[in-house]
């Protein structure tokens, strides 16, 4: 019944940790950005690559994982057995959290190169929430040192 406890616990913090994830969206803005001034400069579509962008290393994954294993570790055997498997449980749980926070955050995303009016060549990546097609007519939006690709 602990395992299953423990199982449920380590699921949970996964759920959890991937609806703290930040959306690289090209249609979603922050807080900070809303009612900010952008630039506008227009341009077709050069070329549109998949990539992968890495997972969140907020150190959540770890901790959670850290407590889940010591848990799971401390059921191990009983007086010093129980302790070195709690030991043992919460650094194998703190490297499977940080995996688990880091695969529950990755996004697929597309480098998108735009070729501009005034000939400049740029790429931006964001989040693959959009097809991007090369020779399509499009907008980069920049300011406050973020860009975004939008049709």
């Amino acid at each position: 019944m602990r395992r299953i406890g423990v199982g449920l616990a380590a699921a949970g913090a996964v759920l959890v940790l991937g609806a703290c994830a930040p959306s690289l969206s090209g249609s979603a803005y922050t807080r900070d950005q809303a009612r900010q001034e952008q630039s506008v400069r227009m341009g077709v579509v050069e070329s549109v690559r998949q990539v992968q962008i890495e997972g969140t290393r907020s150190g959540i994954g770890p901790a959670a994982g850290a407590v889940v294993g010591g848990i799971a570790g401390s059921n191990v055997g009983q007086g010093k057995g129980a302790a070195v498997g709690t030991v043992l449980g919460s650094v194998a749980g703190g490297v499977a959290g940080q995996a688990a926070e880091q695969a529950a955050t990755r996004k697929t995303g597309l480098e998108i190169t735009v070729k501009l009016d005034s000939g400049r060549l740029v790429a931006i990546v964001q989040e693959a929430d959009e097809a991007f097609r090369p020779g399509e007519r499009v907008r980069v939006l920049s300011g406050g040192g973020v860009s975004r690709v939008t049709h």
